[in-house]
């Protein structure tokens, strides 16, 4: 059983020549497994709070500690402002007229605006829901109308995009209606939309103006909405990538997110010492808006956001000039700021960091290793999970030595069980290859409105299953195979992309590596590499084919080679494997 020191709390009557006890440090259990089923045990409940009531103690606990720095808005709050600025907020949604359960949508990059709506909606008893700022009209009428949105908090622009005008081409009703009063024959549901900008736009609120329309009355409604929340509500709705079909909602209870940011934040070390985390990542996704903007209040960590969208420079700036000590990204994330960081010419400090977390792909052990020795993050962890699981269910402790954390996703997360099954759903020996399932707190609620997509991932017994390919070991670490749609299936062999990648990491000129299936007459798939070599590399097709002769089994070797600077990403950094396959049958007029 895992043991967690509860630390008394330290009285204000002590003097300030006490010296207060150090944290201990979490350690997995040194169990021997047989089977692969781990529980993630430990001593530690679980919270029963709403996200209201996180930011709350945040305030009451922190203060005036430093909550939250948006680098490139000039923006600084304290835990206390985030606090009375939420309530603020939510006072003003109640004023326009949503009422509890109503969703609400927030659409456009990271933004301080983007984390008040998320912490005032929980208080106004709201659902928010997470619109891809990537998305185009079609994509977010889908969006609208599958929650059945009243209201939509919006940027602007990102990029290319321009909000109204895109809203307007599928809401045109908007620029002749009064403000909360829109009467769409398209999307019925939506009511309101709120414009984070300082350009009035017909039929629409001004964000700012919400936050000057709070009274008494209103901020009593507001505290007495909140507690009223239970934490088994659900809190955010965030759509899946939608690679086959339509996007599905993955709805998440407060008690989802909140736990699963508290757990996390104990697992990274942030009980450990005051931390202030760089989110390059867009909170958007589950990654931000948990492990970022939640597992900060939680632990009185303060949230730094470089940019409004990833940009390597800026995130090295920001852990540079705001002294951070954790850093988040995804593996092709922190490839980029590793490659920006060594043509800095020593111009970023960023000897402050000592942890942070990596997920949302395999992480190459090289990789791991360049984070380790060139970003000073000695303590940080990778993980593993899902929009639909919270997202994190396994995830490696601090502690873990480096070759752990370039080899596995690590331990389950407290309170988390995992499994690997087999075809037939009967769990697998120890090392062999399966079907990765979670049940715990983390399991989303539903996909909301969809029931029979629901079934498709959740059993009766609360097993949800990923759809990825793992092992676990006997130390009840797990390691990702590849996902059993990416399985390449070559002349009745079973080839897992990510072994392939990882072996080609190994190669001195290889930055990145991402190994997919293309269609062959005689042998059914054939294995197809998309390779980005170092600058000024000259290495070619022949060099990589010779480098893995007698390395790696003959069937493994790709057969196709395609040569990029660009891999198709989704906003959030993952790789799009069936973007890949596509451009790869493409290219090489394998049609037929």
């Amino acid at each position: 059983m895992l043991r967690i020191s509860h630390w008394a709390i330290i009285t204000r009557s002590f003097t300030k020549s006490v010296k207060r006890p150090q944290p201990l440090r979490l350690y997995p259990p040194k169990t021997k497994y047989k089977h692969s089923y781990v529980h993630g045990p430990s001593d530690r409940p679980l919270l029963g709070l709403n996200v209201g009531q996180v930011i709350d103690e945040a305030a009451e606990k922190y203060g005036d500690r430093e909550g939250a720095v948006f680098v490139h808005q000039g923006i600084r709050k304290s835990f206390y402002q985030l606090k009375e600025e939420a309530n603020i907020l939510a006072a003003g949604l109640i004023c326009i007229g949503l009422k509890r359960g109503d969703r609400i949508g927030i659409w456009g990059p990271n933004s301080y605006e983007w984390l008040l709506t998320q912490y005032a909606a929980a208080k106004a008893g709201l659902v928010l829901v997470n619109v891809n700022p990537a998305y185009q009209p079609n994509e977010l009428l889908y969006c609208i109308n599958k929650v059945e949105m009243a209201a939509l908090v919006t940027a602007e622009s990102f990029k290319f995009q321009h909000y109204y005008e895109l809203i307007s081409s599928v809401v045109p009703e908007i620029e002749h209606s009064s403000p909360g009063e829109i009467q769409s024959k398209h999307a019925p549901s939506l009511k309101s939309v709120i414009m984070i900008s300082d350009v009035e736009h017909r039929g629409t609120f001004k964000f700012s103006d919400l936050l000057l329309s709070s009274s008494k009355d209103l901020l009593s409604q507001v505290e007495t909405v909140q507690k009223k929340v239970q934490f088994d509500e659900p809190a955010n709705i965030q759509f899946t990538s939608g690679t086959t079909g339509y996007p599905k909602g993955a709805t998440l209870s407060h008690h989802n997110i909140v736990n699963n940011a508290y757990l996390f934040g104990f697992r990274i070390g942030y009980h450990e010492q005051e931390h202030r985390i760089c989110l390059p990542n867009p909170l958007y996704h589950c990654f931000g808006c948990v492990a970022g903007s939640l597992a900060g209040p939680l632990h009185g960590a303060a949230l730094i956001v470089p940019s409004s969208g990833f940009n390597p420079e800026k995130a090295l700036e920001a852990i540079h000039t705001e002294r951070c000590t954790s850093l988040y990204g995804t593996p092709t994330m922190f490839v980029d700021m590793i490659h920006a960081f060594d043509l800095s010419n020593a111009k970023f400090d960023v000897s402050s960091l000592s942890t942070g977390a990596m997920a949302g792909a395999p992480c190459p052990e090289e990789l791991v290793k360049g984070v380790i020795n060139k970003l000073h993050m000695r303590d940080f962890i990778v993980m593993y999970g899902m929009t639909e699981t919270s997202p994190v269910s396994l995830q490696c402790f601090n502690s873990d030595p480096p070759e752990v954390k370039s080899t596995t996703v690590g331990y389950p997360t407290e309170h988390v069980e995992i499994k690997i099954v087999n075809e037939e759903g009967e769990i697998t020996p120890i090392n062999t290859a399966g079907e990765i399932c979670v049940r715990g707190h983390c399991n989303m609620l539903y996909y909301w409105n969809d029931e029979d997509k629901t079934k498709e991932i959740i059993a009766e017994d609360r097993w949800l299953k990923t759809g990825d390919i793992g092992v676990i070991d006997e130390n009840g670490y797990g390691q990702i195979v590849g996902r059993v749609k990416d399985m390449i299936i070559r002349g009745g062999e079973n080839i897992y992309p990510r072994e392939i990648e990882e072996f080609l990491y190994t190669h001195p000129e290889v930055m990145e590596a991402h190994v997919c299936g293309v269609p062959d007459e005689r042998m059914g798939e054939e294995v197809c590499a998309w390779i980005r070599l170092t600058r000024n590399s000259s290495t070619t097709e022949e060099i990589l084919r010779n480098y893995c002769n007698h390395k790696i089994s003959h069937f493994k070797i790709p057969r196709y080679w395609f040569f990029t600077d660009e891999f198709p990403k989704t906003v959030t950094g993952k790789i799009q494997k069936y973007k890949m396959k596509e451009i790869s049958i493409k290219h090489f007029d394998l049609n037929q």
